[in-house]
């Protein structure tokens, strides 16, 4: 049975030879939302055991589709699903707002996902206070002590971006979180201005006339984008010189401007842009490399007549200046009885999947939301399992923060079915080895170490005892390589010979 298992394993990793290998390196994430319970918890007040258990479902979900990230969300509106000393516990946990809910959520899904050699990105929403005006809030919510901070809009409430005041309360809110949790990015999505609403202007003008800080009248919004451009590169600033390994990524709104609008817009139609509604230069965050990478959200599907999926893709890459690039894919739209027919495909995700890897610049995806995978997909599930994401990957490493190798696994030797290997401990963080790369081949066959496919797993631990084998044993060989916090990888072992 064993001898038959690895003929068949060779002629299925030959077939795929012919075929484009899935990379190596490439992020594969979802987003959890708390807001709203969208995807965590599944309703308030459920007990911590409860909500753990959620969790740990979740992710073994995840993982199982072949995530290596997950976007977590940890401040719905001025609240933590964290334990702070500067904001409320969210009302999204035990459904009283300022309620501890008997342990540290955040800290808990940090722990789950690492296990699972996953990254996990904290995802912050800077600007949104409240998603109701009357909406009930905490005593010490930020709302009632520093009201001349706030701006209600379209039956929410929100930050006044163009106060320096609330530009330092978020960079300080974000800066407790990186002191205090080992997250992997902190992570922000499309909304910094609110989308507009119809007949209603948002009420800064008074605030502008105050402070124009040289601005004239008829530049109200290259002052709104100033404000989120001074938001973001304290964001940046405040990130990198706490923690300078962290990343910091942006999921903005799908398009950046129309080309009607500006010449190095997309060939789109967007009613709503980055720039012009939102008031997010996302262009200037990369050029001014304040984001290590952009996740576009791309909703839309291959071929829509306005704005087209295959299209924005080859723009967003053509303008990522030199940073990560990802595409957020709409999974929620995936359905069998869609009013839209290209969502009612069963390919429509595969094809998107396929057209990002063949575009040169782009490293990986981002799936909105995670809940979706629990429910059918018209098979989106199973290509992911036994095609698009059936080999490990690892996130992509990021040479503009962190471009040196770890040190190379010592002493790798086995004993028994035991393979075991040491490692230097260097001096500075992101040198320090995080995880290893176990590879298997076996004896004969030709090993590429850039092929997903001789990955036999990834780990924490510096030995690993190989499961008892059944039949005839066969000759491998094993080699291992180390990874530190940013991904690099270092030199690998010389192989050891085993028979398994």
């Amino acid at each position: 049975m064993r001898t038959l298992f690895m003929l068949l394993s060779m002629f299925l990793m030959g077939c795929l030879s012919a075929q484009e290998v899935p990379p190596k390196f490439e992020f594969r994430a979802a987003w959890v939302a708390t807001v709203n319970n969208i995807d965590w918890p599944s309703k308030p007040g459920l007990s911590a055991a409860e909500q753990q258990q959620e969790a740990i479902d979740m992710l073994d979900l995840l993982k199982k589709h072949g995530m290596n990230a997950v976007i977590f969300q940890v401040r719905p509106a001025s609240d933590a699903i964290y334990a702070s000393k500067l904001e409320p516990w969210s009302r999204y946990l035990t459904g009283t707002p300022g309620k501890h809910p008997g342990y540290d959520p955040l800290q808990f899904w940090i722990d789950e996902c690492h296990k699972r050699n996953m990254e996990l990105h904290a995802w912050f929403n800077p600007f949104r206070v409240a998603q109701r005006v009357d909406e009930p809030l905490a005593s010490n919510h930020i709302a009632f002590q520093h009201p001349e901070w706030i701006i209600a809009y379209g039956g929410k409430l929100y930050f006044n971006p163009a106060l320096p005041e609330t530009r330092q309360y978020i960079a300080e809110v974000v800066k407790d979180v990186v002191i205090r949790y080992d997250v992997d990015a902190i992570h922000f999505d499309d909304y910094f201005y609110p989308y507009p609403v119809a007949g209603e202007p948002f009420p800064d003008l008074i605030t502008f006339n105050q402070t124009p800080r040289g601005f004239g009248p008829d530049q109200l919004n290259d002052w709104r984008r100033d404000n989120v451009d001074q938001t973001i590169q304290l964001l940046s600033k405040t990130i990198k010189e706490t923690k300078p390994w962290v990343k910091f990524g942006i999921s903005p709104f799908g398009v950046w401007r129309n080309q009607a609008d500006d010449p190095r817009g997309s060939m789109t139609m967007a009613g709503n842009t980055n720039f012009d509604h939102l008031y997010a230069d996302i262009l200037k965050w990369q050029e001014k490399e304040w984001i290590d990478y952009a996740t576009p959200q791309l909703y839309w599907q291959i071929g829509h007549p306005a704005v087209d999926f295959e299209l924005l893709c080859n723009w967003w890459n053509e303008n990522r200046n030199g940073r990560a690039l990802y595409i957020g894919h709409a999974l929620y739209k995936s359905e069998s009885n869609s009013a839209i027919e290209a969502w009612r495909q069963a390919d429509q995700l595969p094809r998107q999947i396929e057209l990002t890897r063949q575009i040169k610049g782009i490293e990986g995806s981002a799936f909105y939301s995670a809940k979706h995978f629990n429910r059918d997909l018209m098979g989106f599930q199973d290509s992911l399992q036994q095609r698009l994401y059936k080999y490990p990957a690892i996130v992509p490493p990021m040479s503009w923060i962190d471009n040196k190798t770890p040190v190379q696994p010592q002493k790798f030797k086995k004993s028994g079915r035991k393979l075991k290997w040491k490692t230097r401990e260097p001096s500075s963080e992101t040198d320090k080895t995080d995880r290893f790369i176990l590879y298997r081949n076996k004896v004969g066959e030709k090993f590429d170490p850039n092929d997903p496919r001789f990955i036999l797993l990834i780990t924490r631990s510096s030995s690993i005892r190989l499961e008892k084998g059944q039949g005839k044993k066969e000759k491998f060989e094993f080699r291992v390589s180390a990874l530190d916090r940013l991904n690099n990888e270092s030199k690998l072992t010389k192989p050891v010979t085993l028979k398994w």
